[in-house]
């Protein structure tokens, strides 16, 4: 999918304020409906950082208030509790998922792994005890508060075997076929070009590699309005798209042995509106070939 498939859509809505979550829900931000053909330079990608980028400066504290959709307390019940024994609060505090793709990736000692949009670090931390000294961890984020706060944690934790770099998760960079296992935590949704990420994550693992993902997907699709909803996008929400369409953009990158390790309903990670469809939170894994 790309920014070219929002054409149909009559408007695009965007916050006045870095907030992530639209007046309808936490009440107070102004909203502007400007035509997609105005929309330029405020691109999907420029939303989404500037909403994370609030939440890693304290600006916002989540998604919106916790009756819409989830706050960091539900975030980091999706791990086990045994899994976060050893994370400071600043780490667990940005947990910004929707669901544990570590447990499901099966990481062995020694093994490079590449997590996309890793925010603070929560599941590159977790990856890294992982794979052990003799392992690597890579986060990519295209947000500098973002990476500055992870780096800041890496630095308290005395972690040497995590690197994080600054880049789009559409021309990550990385080196081709370097990386045994990618992982994902509801990130791919907020991406106007998730065939070009699949691409991507394909290129740089190496044969037999395997990609682990969390994220959130639907059954059906949004009405254009809500599609067309900038805020809504970068709130992991309209910008997911149907679970087979989803799998089938993997199966076009190359990927085989797709499978839907378990998919639940979204409903307290996403508030139901009118126009929605069926959402989901889904943990999906798959190898390239060797």
């Amino acid at each position: 999918m790309t920014i070219q498939n929002l054409n149909e859509a009559t408007s695009v809505t965007t916050t006045a304020e870095t907030a992530c979550c639209g007046s309808e829900c936490c009440g107070g931000n102004r909203t502007s409906h400007i035509t997609l053909q105005e929309v330029a330079p405020v691109t999907i990608h420029e939303v989404v950082q500037q909403r994370y980028g609030a939440i890693a400066s304290g600006q916002s504290a989540s998604c919106c208030s916790d009756d819409c959709c989830n706050d960091t307390s539900q975030q980091v019940a999706l791990y086990e509790t045994a899994m976060l024994a050893n994370l400071p609060v600043d780490v667990t505090g940005l947990s910004l998922g929707c669901g544990d793709p570590v447990s499901i990736a099966e990481l062995k000692m020694g093994e490079t792994v590449l997590d996309l949009g890793s925010g603070g670090g929560i599941d590159c931390f977790l990856a890294a005890e992982r794979v052990g000294s003799t392992g690597y961890v890579i986060g990519v984020d295209m947000t500098l508060a973002m990476l500055e706060k992870a780096n800041a944690n890496k630095a308290k934790m005395g972690v040497n075997n995590v690197e994080f770099r600054r880049g789009n998760i559409e021309t990550l960079p990385v080196v081709d076929n370097s990386v045994d296992v990618v992982m994902s935590n509801c990130v791919i949704n907020l991406s106007p070009d998730k065939p070009a990420v699949f691409a991507g994550a394909f290129r740089v693992l190496k044969p037999g590699g395997r990609i682990s993902i969390s994220d959130i997907v639907t059954e059906g699709d949004f009405t254009s309005e809500l599609r067309a909803d900038m805020s809504k996008w970068a709130e992991c929400v309209t910008g997911a798209i149907d679970t087979e369409i989803y799998t089938g953009m993997m199966r076009a990158a190359g990927f085989t042995q797709i499978a839907i390790v378990d998919k639940t309903v979204a409903e307290k990670i996403v508030a139901p509106q009118a126009g929605m469809p069926r959402i989901y939170s889904a943990r999906i894994t798959a190898i390239k070939p060797a």
